[in-house]
C-alpha cells in the first residue's frame, strides 16, 4: 500500500482544534485540501505529520506552535497613533487591516485594542504561539 512521501500531491480532511478544543478550522463537509507535501504549502508540522500515511488512515496529531505558526512575537505588536490612520476608516476590535512594509510587502495585521489616541495592531499569525491539534484523513495520493 502506498503511503504519502514527500514530493507527493495528498488530498485530505482534516479538523483543527486548539487546546481548548474550540474548532478553527475544518475541511469535513467540503472539498478535501490538496498540497504537495515538501513544497512549504502547508505548516512545517502538518508535511510531517501526513508523512507516512495511507489512504483511508485516520490519525490525531498536535502540532506544536514552533512547527505551525511560530511563538507569539511582541515585537510584531505595534501602538500606532489614530491620526496616521486614514479619518474614513473603520476600527474595531478583531478587524484586520493590510499594510505595506518599506520593501514594498503587504502585511495582514489585527486590531487588537484601541482608544481615542491610539490603535494597537498585532502583526503575528492569528494562530501564533498556539499548538494546533489536527485529526487528519487521507482521501488520495498522486
Amino acid at each position: 500500500m502506498a503511503t504519502v512521501k514527500t514530493g507527493d500531491t495528498v488530498s485530505l480532511h482534516y479538523t483543527g482544534t486548539l487546546n481548548d478544543g474550540s474548532e478553527f478550522d475544518s475541511s469535513v463537509g467540503g472539498s478535501p485540501l490538496s498540497f504537495k507535501v515538501g513544497a512549504g504549502q502547508v505548516i512545517p508540522g502538518f508535511d510531517a505529520a501526513v508523512t507516512g500515511m495511507a489512504v483511508g488512515e485516520k490519525k490525531t496529531v498536535t502540532i506544536p506552535a514552533d512547527e505551525a505558526y511560530g511563538e507569539h512575537n511582541e515585537a510584531m505588536v505595534q501602538v500606532v497613533p489614530r491620526d496616521q490612520l486614514p479619518d474614513d476608516m473603520p476600527v474595531e476590535e478583531g478587524m484586520q487591516v493590510q499594510a505595506e512594509t518599506e520593501d514594498g510587502q503587504l502585511m495582514v495585521l489585527t486590531i487588537i485594542e484601541f482608544d481615542d489616541e491610539t490603535v494597537t495592531m498585532d502583526a503575528n499569525h492569528p494562530l501564533a504561539g498556539e499548538d494546533l491539534t489536527f485529526a487528519l484523513e487521507i482521501v488520495s495520493i498522486g
